[in-house]
């Protein structure tokens, strides 16, 4: 995506980003993870701001630094970066709370078609399954892949549709 975004820094492995949001609160020091969950491929997406007292990621702050749009900006510009280093990746995202997945699904509409030139995304219902992702729909979660991977996705997607309804 073509929107601003700040500077991040990345380890060796690709899978650990961090940057600085810069605005009236003055700088605050913000982490993305994606953490390897050992179940093919799957990648828990975490990210926050990166606590004083131990230096891990705290999802429950709530920042209002006035860059809300350059911070989502920059977490999607690490997605591109990890899945071009990890080109099978399955990432998993969710916000900490309601609201934030709220935004984060707001962040995807708003850019879905930029989005989709790349990447495939998937919403959880609240009715217990997953759907390609569209617009208007209130999702708990996402999952996202490049396109290359879509198909395999879809057909993991479909057996644990299926196990859902089975479980009803």
């Amino acid at each position: 995506m073509q929107l601003p975004r700040y500077d991040h820094y990345t380890d060796e492995s690709k899978t650990i980003f961090e940057f600085v949001s810069i605005g009236p609160k003055g700088c605050i020091r913000k982490l993305v993870e994606y953490v390897d969950t050992g179940n093919g491929n799957l990648y828990n997406l975490g990210f926050g701001d990166i606590s004083k007292d131990d230096g891990r990621i705290d999802d429950r702050i709530v920042s209002n630094n006035g860059d809300t749009q350059k911070v989502l900006a920059t977490v999607a510009a690490t997605v591109d970066e990890f899945t071009s280093n990890h080109p099978q990746a399955i990432i998993f995202a969710t916000g900490s709370t309601h609201a934030r997945t709220r935004l984060y699904r707001i962040g995807i509409h708003g850019h879905l078609l930029e989005i989709q030139h790349k990447f495939v995304i998937f919403g959880y219902c609240k009715i217990n399954y997953w759907e390609e992702f569209a617009k208007g729909k209130d999702y708990l979660a996402f999952l996202l892949t490049r396109r290359e991977n879509q198909q395999t996705l879809w057909q993991r997607l479909q057996i644990l549709n299926q196990m859902n309804q089975t479980e009803e």
